[in-house]
């Protein structure tokens, strides 16, 4: 749990991240942590709730890499419309120019300390490199029995459940541009799927994910990742109805 002394008021969090699985999570676990927070898709979501004082954010977390309006040009727009502090997150490292514009980094998937220590302090706390590992968990142990002691077992199960539907999306999308030999919407889909999956834990897709980025621009390479991307799913909805039957 995040521990503030009793004369500090939480701050009023305005998240902005374009996968609906990361940003389910992360509002999950802040509001689970008892921060007020409003979420907003795209760049273009949240500049329309600050201009139309929907939200008196303290804190902004945005993701740094979202189609659309992104980045440094984002950041300078929120400036333009509030006087949040503004922390970029990511599940890769950043261009210079957005890590010299935002207050602070937070590297997906970070933990509950990681981010209590930049709202407190205002400078970055990256996690540190996940260790490589032969046989690569379906889930995290940790961050399956952090989410049982925050919630139900029905919102867990909620949780995996949106992680599944959204991979299942993901690897048809992620096929189509393959065929349409479109390395960059290739390279976009690993990112998204690395990052979303990390946060829930989801550690076989989010690996998967991380080597489908990193090596989009082969893209006979790239579809034998799909195979194994549909292998982590069903693994995924195995592991749903183990741990959390109907």
């Amino acid at each position: 749990m995040f521990k503030f002394s009793p004369e500090r008021r939480r701050p009023i969090i305005l998240l902005i991240d374009d996968d609906m699985v990361s940003r389910e999570v992360m509002a999950t676990v802040l509001t689970m942590n008892d921060f007020i927070v409003h979420t907003a898709e795209d760049g273009e979501v949240a500049l329309r709730m600050l201009e139309a004082q929907e939200c008196a954010a303290g804190v902004i977390l945005m993701d740094a890499q979202m189609p659309g309006l992104s980045g440094a040009e984002l950041i300078e727009q929120l400036r333009a419309r509030s006087r949040a502090s503004i922390f970029a997150i990511s599940a890769s490292q950043l261009p210079d120019e957005v890590m010299a514009a935002a207050d602070g980094f937070l590297q997906k998937p970070f933990g509950a300390d990681a981010l209590r220590k930049l709202l407190e302090k205002q400078h970055p706390a990256p996690a540190p490199e996940p260790k490589q590992r032969r046989a690569e968990p379906v889930v995290s142990e940790a961050t399956l029995a952090q989410l049982r002691a925050l919630m139900p077992p029905a919102a867990v199960r909620e949780i995996y459940a949106a992680v599944v539907t959204d991979l299942a999306k993901r690897l048809d999308a992620l096929e189509a541009a393959i065929a349409r030999k479109d390395a960059a919407e290739v390279r976009r889909i690993g990112h998204t799927i690395k990052g979303g999956c990390a946060m829930a834990g989801a550690l076989q897709a989010a690996h998967l994910g991380a080597q489908l980025e990193a090596g989009s621009d082969n893209l006979d390479n790239s579809a034998r990742f799909v195979g194994d991307l549909r292998n982590a799913l069903g693994n995924l909805e195995r592991m749903l109805k183990t741990e959390f039957p109907a």
